[in-house]
């Protein structure tokens, strides 16, 4: 046959993405912050500069990004421009699409202290941009605005400085910075079921001037922490826990830090922190683990008869599940009704936990034949947040039992059986010879 023309080669363009922000100043990243105080918090945008994104034909209304000519004072918003040349911008169609697809993007710009700012004559004042898409995608940026000269000759020139980072501006206002290095995720919130497996998604890229110096995976539950891996370039090997699993090759080779976690437990849920660092910089991504293990529901009796002055419970065994809240309903119906009608006879055993951290507890439902009607259905409902719909089992109450029809029938045999009695005892009087007659027998 005729050969497959080539799947065609995905094109791509750089454009620029524009971020509203939030500056969080160092004074507010400590006590003002902790106790809920936003006054220091200044409005910022940031423009990522030269960002590749796949083109698919509807690209061409957009156009470079302008930067407002006006002069800023400390009031007005502070302008970050960053370069994407040299690291990729994960996400970026997300990014680029926020607004036309719903998406909300929490953008947060704060200095960072990296542990060597610089040598010699020039230096870099560092900044954090942290982006939380809706979708849960998570990404953080390091970056870098160099500036040459001492402090002493920058101050001279005060008409180029930021009148609120006090850094080196251009004229247009804004502060020019570089992205140095990026760590992503691309789902920070995730749920599996007991005795899965799941991948925590994390990666990262680093400008060539760049290196990676190591990775850690640590666990926090509850107040406690633990550390499941940790891997140094150049280390004979990664320190490892058991059920975990990152594959050093894809992490030297692409930046994959993603760890593999199997046959998940209840003591597996907790939040995870994939913590990538160069020599001079960390960044860090958060994926909260959720364990969530559907209920098993079964109602005994199954069947029930109706009796008479008797008061008939149902339980309703609910087990295996995880975590710990769970809703239990019980409703009635008879042919007659329209609709199920609740209940409220009800009552709830105590919680069970079992050896692998999973939940059960029974319902109790009490039917009493003074005021059962027969037949009926009942069901017990059952809702969990591992369920996407309740979960609803029913037992049946039959009626009670027809006896006319019997009564006739058991009349009949007992007057029949009475008949056959009476005639063989009639014959057997019958055919026995009176005393008189075996008198004159005898004479």
């Amino acid at each position: 046959g005729p050969a497959k023309a080539p799947a065609p080669v995905p094109r791509f363009r750089r454009v620029d993405v524009v971020l509203s922000c939030s500056y969080i100043g160092e004074d507010v990243r400590g006590l003002l912050r902790a106790f809920g105080s936003s006054s220091s918090e200044h409005p910022a945008t940031l423009v990522l500069r030269g960002v590749s994104v796949r083109d698919d034909g509807n690209l061409d209304d957009l156009t470079e990004y302008k930067v407002p000519q006006e002069n800023p004072d400390s009031s007005s918003p502070i302008v970050f421009e960053a370069s994407a040349q040299s690291v990729s911008i994960p996400y970026a169609e997300s990014l680029l699409h926020a607004d036309c697809d719903g998406e909300e993007v929490n953008c947060e710009i704060s200095p960072y202290s990296s542990q060597q700012a610089g040598e010699g004559p020039c230096r870099t004042s560092w900044f954090m941009a942290t982006l939380q898409l809706s979708s849960r995608i998570s990404i953080t940026l390091v970056l870098g605005s160099p500036h040459c000269g001492s402090q002493e000759e920058e101050e001279e020139h005060d008409a180029t400085l930021h009148p609120k980072l006090r850094i080196p501006m251009r004229k247009e206002g804004t502060v020019l910075t570089t992205v140095e290095f990026q760590s992503s995720s691309r789902n920070t919130s995730l749920r599996t079921h007991l005795g899965g497996s799941i991948t925590l998604d994390c990666h990262f890229a680093l400008a060539p001037s760049s290196s990676l110096s190591s990775l850690e995976w640590r666990r926090q539950h509850q107040g406690s922490g633990r550390s499941l891996f940790r891997y140094q370039v150049g280390s004979t090997g990664p320190t490892v826990q058991p059920k975990v699993h990152v594959d050093v090759a894809e992490l030297l080779g692409s930046g994959d830090a993603s760890l593999s976690l199997q046959g998940v437990s209840v003591g597996d849920e907790g939040v995870y922190i994939c913590l990538v660092s160069t020599p001079l910089h960390q960044a860090q991504q958060i994926i909260q683990l959720h364990v969530a293990e559907p209920p098993r529901v079964r109602v005994i009796p199954a069947v029930v008869s109706f009796k008479r002055d008797v008061t008939t419970t149902l339980m309703c065994n609910i087990a295996g599940y995880y975590p710990l809240d769970v809703s239990v309903s019980w409703t009635q119906k008879t042919p007659e009704d329209d609709m199920e009608i609740p209940l409220s006879n009800t009552h709830l055993s105590s919680h069970r936990q079992s050896q692998d951290g999973t939940y059960s507890i029974t319902s109790y439902l009490s039917i009493s034949s003074a005021t059962a009607r027969a037949p009926a259905t009942y069901s017990c409902h059952v809702s969990h947040m591992a369920l996407a719909e309740p979960i609803s089992v029913s037992a049946h109450l039959k009626a009670p039992e027809q006896t006319g029809l019997e009564g006739l029938v058991g009349s009949f045999i007992a007057t029949v059986l009475f008949i056959v009695v009476l005639f063989i005892v009639l014959r057997r009087r019958a055919a026995k010879p009176e005393p008189e007659q075996l008198l004159r027998a005898s004479e």
